[in-house]
């Protein structure tokens, strides 16, 4: 690890829609996130105490916008500034009226140049704590994965100078990525593809009953399930994976490994074979993890 900051947590990402009404409708009554606000085109949903995990704008192009973390300390966030921008990754500092509209009390944004990405961290998000669970009792947002191209380029600039480390990988084609010293398994992952894309969003549920539901919940309402159910090699995670109305994938899952800030596991070399994503033996239909592309802009 080289940089000087501590991440918190992944907080929230922003995803473009084609229809916000009907992207709106899938996460809220089908995903189980609860609508906190909207203006104009965007909408602001959450699972959690957070003002916000999944941030929804009507675009042209359905995609992921940007990742953003929650550091640990106003300290880490200057610090991570002046980091990036001697590093070349050219940080910008949010406007007050964009940190207001975030309800956060500072934010910076960056994009990693091997993938495309924009990245936020942030501090200081407006908890409230009288938030209540819908039909599902979603735990968090858990992570977010990419398909990129330059498999090499990426991993070095999130492993190497962004405070990832590895728990689990597939060397050379998948790299599951905790942020530093966060506990969870992964909260970020990047495989391997012919092209940079959207991979999936994932929301950890705190019941696998909350995973069986959703099965017959989505069959109902007609949604393709493209993986699982099932259980990933990695993090031990009982997963399922389906795909909302732009034909990008969502994933509920529950369980995970949990790492201690010291003294924790060497991170595991995995065979290239379908049982590494799916001890039980499912195939992962062919659309899984294929819609959505990593949007240029912010």
């Amino acid at each position: 690890m080289t940089a000087p900051f501590r991440y918190r947590r992944l907080s929230y990402v922003a995803l473009d829609v084609s229809d916000l009404e009907q992207s709106l409708g899938f996460y809220r009554d089908l995903v189980g996130l609860t609508v906190d606000r909207r203006d104009g085109d965007t909408a602001f949903l959450r699972c959690s105490e957070l003002p916000q995990n999944l941030v929804l704008r009507e675009g042209d192009t359905p995609g992921l916008a940007r990742a953003a973390f929650e550091l640990e300390s106003q300290a880490d966030l200057d610090r991570a500034y002046t980091y990036l921008d001697d590093e070349g990754f050219a940080p910008e500092w949010l406007t007050s009226e964009e940190a207001g509209e975030l309800k956060v009390g500072a934010a910076l944004r960056f994009r990693e140049p091997g993938c495309g990405l924009h990245f936020e961290f942030h501090v200081e998000p407006e908890l409230q704590d009288d938030f209540e669970a819908g039909h599902t009792a979603i735990a968090r947002l858990g992570h977010v994965v990419l398909n990129v191209a330059d498999f090499a380029t990426v991993e070095g600039s999130l492993v190497g100078k962004l405070n990832f480390l590895i728990s689990d990988h597939v060397p050379g084609k998948i790299a599951f990525l905790r942020a530093f010293p966060n506990k969870y398994h992964h909260s970020f992952a990047i495989l391997t593809g012919p092209s940079d894309g959207y991979n999936h969003v994932n929301f950890m549920v705190s019941d696998i009953d909350d995973v069986g539901r959703a099965i017959n919940r989505m069959k109902k309402a007609e949604v393709p399930i493209v993986f699982g159910p099932g259980r990933h090699e990695p993090s031990g995670s009982i997963f399922l994976y389906f795909l909302d109305p732009d034909g990008m994938t969502t994933e509920y899952s529950f369980g995970m490994e949990e790492f201690a800030e010291e003294g924790a596991r060497p991170p595991r070399e995995l065979e290239a074979k379908p049982e590494v994503l799916d001890t039980w033996g499912s195939i992962p239909d062919p659309r899984f993890g294929k819609g959505g592309a990593i949007l240029a802009h912010a």
